[in-house]
């Protein structure tokens, strides 16, 4: 299984940046795949969520109105669009997949190796 995310950089405050995951390796029907990020010297949190077949999402507090998850099945790719970036979201951005949703714990099946977003004020 491999989780390939990209698309991180540096951004400024106030603006947008996407990152992508995509996803090979078995059929992900049953799972759901989620972003956690790690940002310095912070343990890793949830961020967002999306079961791969249906498309129901879950957002973390610091995520919902800001961030909006999507995945195209066809594509094997899950996106994370993240709008209005304050430097507070300065992390790496990891891409997971479990079968369970688990927002309160990092320990998912497979993870990405990340991609760095930074947010300069």
């Amino acid at each position: 299984v491999q989780l390939q995310a990209s698309g991180g950089g540096l951004v400024q405050a106030g603006g947008s940046l996407r990152v992508s995951c995509a996803v090979s390796g078995r059929s992900f029907s049953g799972y759901v795949l989620g972003w956690f990020r790690q940002g310095p010297k912070k343990e890793r949190e949830f961020v967002a969520s999306i079961w791969w077949s249906s498309g129901v999402t879950y957002y973390a507090d610091s995520a919902k109105g800001r961030f909006t998850i999507s995945r195209d099945v066809a594509k094997k790719t899950v996106w994370l669009q993240m709008n209005s970036l304050t430097p507070e979201d300065t992390a790496i951005y990891y891409c997971t997949a479990d079968t369970r949703l688990r927002p309160g714990d990092s320990n998912w099946q497979y993870w990405g190796q990340g991609t760095q977003v930074t947010v300069s004020s």
